[in-house]
């Protein structure tokens, strides 16, 4: 169903927002407020019920609710001040003003490639030693393509997955995002675990040349950056922009002389074979302490079933002993480093290395101890909207 207001469209079906007929990017939080206004429009909407259907009764704070209501706002075209859409009532709640029109959903152009509506189309293309690859397009527009961190991701699952999917269709309004599963993961072949960076940076080559793609911008998370940094300084000519959130020049273990057992590997070795484990949710809240959990729970379960234990603490293993240094110098492409600000996994110490090896290279830094953004965090609209007014020039 549509529900029409000022000159936005919000579609509870396919659950998106439109403005002016361009798809806005929104988090599940913010969404789920705007559909709860519209739906009891002219009404006011107080905080508890706010706090009920938005965030299922749970515990929240004040600052977590302002920030999802300033976004619902931008959002719409609207702001605090002028209050045209969405007014506050003083200390009751909120009311939509705008009027509404609920219709069936429209008929909508087919999009320009197969995959960036509710569905998705896997393709498959072969690495040169005749191992399946698979990889997916979305959308239209300049080419990104991006490196997840390492062995932990299926091109299927991620799909539904709220924090994934958000960025995928942020990307995908204004992009072709071009995303593919590591040998040995995922939906590509897992009868070889591709361990060599540089082997990875190829594979990517070799979607791009399936895609019929000669330059795109590249898009890498946490252990991502290692392959994307090797296909940035060894492909030059395949690149023409690198983003980076959570990156690293040097492993753990070269960072100190001395280092005790990695927590994280004890974690992956005794929770990997155990659906839910918690063993594996102590991993990820290590990653992303300050959630929220609720993607969080399906992240770690898609990298679970992503890969297999031995390859995953073998990738574990190389990760922690890989150092990228050498490479920084052969990066010329415009490059942003965003990093959190007390991340607890790779330390921004690590992100400023980054930044003063590249050339012209840029920081930011987010104020979070999350190593990742997730959904539903004060700072994730913040970081889709950075990463996306990067990736659109």
């Amino acid at each position: 169903m549509e529900h029409r207001f000022a000159d936005c469209t919000l579609d509870d079906t396919r659950l998106t927002l439109t403005r002016d007929g361009a798809q806005v990017a929104v988090e599940p939080k913010v969404f789920d407020l705007i559909h709860l206004l519209v739906r009891h429009a002219d009404d006011l909407v107080t905080r508890d019920q706010m706090i009920e259907e938005v965030w299922a009764g749970r515990i929240v704070s004040e600052s977590a609710i302002s920030a999802c209501i300033a976004a619902a706002r931008k959002a719409v075209g609207d702001d605090g001040k002028t209050q045209a859409v969405i007014r506050t009532v003083a200390r009751r709640g909120l009311m939509l003003v705008a009027v509404v029109t609920v219709g069936e959903k429209k008929s909508a152009p087919r999009p320009p490639i197969n995959g960036s509506g509710n569905a998705q189309r896997i393709r498959y293309t072969s690495t040169i030693d005749g191992h399946r690859l698979a990889y997916a397009l979305t959308g239209s527009g300049p080419a990104v393509t991006r490196f997840t961190p390492n062995m932990t991701n299926d091109l299927e699952t991620e799909w539904h997955i709220p924090t994934t999917r958000r960025m995928i269709d942020a990307i995908s309004v204004q992009n072709l995002l071009i995303r593919s599963d590591t040998l040995g993961s995922g939906q590509s072949d897992r009868r070889v675990a591709e361990l060599d960076f540089a082997r990875q940076a190829d594979q990517m080559c070799a979607v791009l040349d399936a895609a019929k793609v000669d330059r795109a911008a590249i898009l890498s998370e946490s252990g991502g950056v290692l392959p994307a940094i090797y296909m940035a300084a060894n492909h030059p000519d395949r690149v023409t922009k690198l983003a980076i959130m959570g990156g690293y020049v040097d492993g753990p273990d070269r960072r100190a002389t001395s280092r005790p057992v990695d927590p994280i590997r004890t974690s992956i070795d005794a929770g990997w074979d155990k659906s839910h484990s918690g063993f594996l949710m102590g991993w990820v809240s290590s990653y992303c302490p300050e959630g929220p959990l609720e993607d969080l729970r399906a992240i770690t379960e898609m990298a679970r079933q992503a890969t297999s234990r031995e390859t995953m603490l073998a990738i574990r293993d190389q990760l922690n002993a890989a150092s990228i240094a050498s490479l920084l110098p052969k990066v010329h492409c415009p490059t942003l480093i965003l990093h959190a600000r007390h991340d607890a996994v790779h330390p921004l110490d690590e992100a400023q290395k980054l930044a003063a090896g590249i050339r012209n290279a840029e920081l930011m830094v987010f104020d979070t101890a999350n190593h990742l953004p997730v959904a539903g965090h004060p700072l994730w609209d913040q970081y889709v909207s950075t990463v996306t007014a990067f990736l659109a020039d």
